[in-house]
């Protein structure tokens, strides 16, 4: 069971996808790929708004809301661009990965699945005050630097921090949307 969980007050959210075993799987371009263009889909189509993102070699962490700031409606298109992904990124894994991912991925399914892709938990946070979004904001825009993969947060593809940091005149591979106090 999870430990968080969607309130059914209006609030922003800091999630985190974790894939099976922490394999490395978003090491190239293509399953990153993956990710964004089902935000960018969400956003255009199933009302998400992604405030702030990081896609790393085996996970990712994202502040999003709805556009209407329902929770419900929040929890079924994160669970829904899970099933989606996940499904997608197994297909990408099976083709590019090596043959041991095909056998995590199978022994991690559950009864009701032939494959799991992503570890059951989303860890939703509640984010409510300016000052813990700024503290998830900075913890997922230097969580490349702590892992040594690049110096400058804004040197990482695959995340917002060019975005925040050019004041968003970097361009973004997902469509970023503000969040106000």
């Amino acid at each position: 069971m999870e430990r968080y969980g969607f309130l059914s007050d209006p609030a922003a959210y800091f999630v985190t996808f974790s894939i099976v075993d922490w394999l490395p799987v978003f090491v190239s371009e293509e399953p990153c790929k993956i990710i964004t263009d089902s935000f960018n889909f969400c956003h255009a189509n199933k009302n998400l708004r992604i405030n702030a993102y990081v896609i790393m070699p085996t996970h990712l962490h994202a502040i999003v809301f709805d556009s209407a700031w329902d929770a419900k409606r929040l929890e079924q298109t994160l669970i829904d661009m899970r099933k989606f992904t996940g499904r997608r990124l197994v297909e990408y894994s099976f083709k590019h990965g090596p043959r041991c991912f095909q056998e995590v991925f199978k022994a991690a399914a559950g009864d009701d699945r032939q494959h799991r892709f992503w570890q059951p938990t989303r860890h939703p946070e509640a984010i409510t005050t300016e000052w813990f979004w700024r503290q998830k904001l900075d913890y997922l825009h230097v969580n490349p630097c702590r892992k040594g993969l690049v110096k400058r947060a804004a040197e990482w593809r695959f995340s917002s921090a060019g975005y925040y940091v050019s004041d968003a005149a970097e361009p973004c591979d997902v469509v970023v949307s503000p969040l106000e106090f």
